[in-house]
């Protein structure tokens, strides 16, 4: 098993580092195409669920389509507040919420892949906004202080780890009493085959290893979270059709908003 794990954070590892090294990622599937419509990274977006406002405030380079939702949409994110990003790729999220948090806010991104983390911090100096930071690190093992945030969002990361109660445990240790996550994430429908569940290039194509919605219910609760609230979003089928060619794997996942409260 720990090999296994081992084997699947590599491959999620190298998948990011080649995405942050494009100019045109495609998105976080396999195959011809990603977790978005390679024709553009804008359309990608919008079927997400981001406003094309969201989209046209944000310079090149930072908007890579590698999500599968909006979580700054549901976060409820008010001036102020110290914002967590789990899995915070080239920034997108980031720079969003921190224009929500204002200059009396904080918004911390955290990321395993050294690649993403350096495009971040390249586009946050562009942007120029100083209430953003990017910290390298897993998100089972979060660099980031306890009690110290007040919402924690993620967009199609947590799915991606092989130790998804770890991730869980970490945000709720990180998060101040009455904080939040706000989460768009990938949950499986049902009884997925093994050939899918064992492919470790379906793992980075934010698929092969999403929980089904009673098990990331059972998690979320095992972690100390209240409140639980997983709304699958049914029109995501037609975006998760395009994350591999080998597999309609559509038939068998769904992307979910997540809530839930320390």
């Amino acid at each position: 098993m720990e090999k296994e794990s081992g084997d699947v954070r590599l491959s999620v590892r190298r998948h990011y580092a080649r995405a942050a090294a494009s100019s045109n990622p495609g998105g976080c599937g396999c195959g011809s195409s990603g977790c978005c419509d390679q024709a553009s990274g804008q359309s990608s977006s919008v079927k997400m669920g981001y406003s094309p406002a969201d989209i046209e405030v944000l310079p090149e380079g930072v908007d890579l389509g590698l999500g599968c939702g909006n979580p700054g949409a549901i976060a409820a994110i008010k001036p102020g507040e110290v914002v967590l990003d789990l899995g915070s790729g080239a920034g997108m999220d980031c720079f969003l919420a921190a224009k929500k948090t204002g200059a009396t806010g904080r918004v911390i991104g955290v990321d395993m892949t050294s690649e993403m983390i350096a495009k971040a911090r390249i586009n946050a100096a562009r942007i120029g906004l100083g209430n953003v930071e990017f910290r390298l690190g897993e998100i089972e093992r979060l660099p980031v202080e306890a009690d110290s945030v007040d919402v924690i969002i993620s967009n199609c990361v947590i799915n991606l780890s092989p130790d998804k109660l770890a991730v869980w445990r970490e945000a709720h240790r990180v998060l101040k009493p009455g904080g939040r996550v706000a989460i768009a994430d990938v949950v499986a429908r049902g009884p997925v085959p093994e050939g899918i569940r064992a492919d470790v290039n379906l793992w980075s194509c934010c698929a092969a290893g999403a929980q089904s919605l009673n098990e990331l219910r059972s998690t979320l609760a095992e972690a100390g979270f209240s409140r639980i609230d997983i709304r699958p979003r049914e029109e995501s089928r037609e975006l998760i059709k395009e994350w591999s060619s080998n597999a309609d794997v559509s038939d068998y996942f769904v992307s979910a908003d997540i809530e839930a409260f320390k």
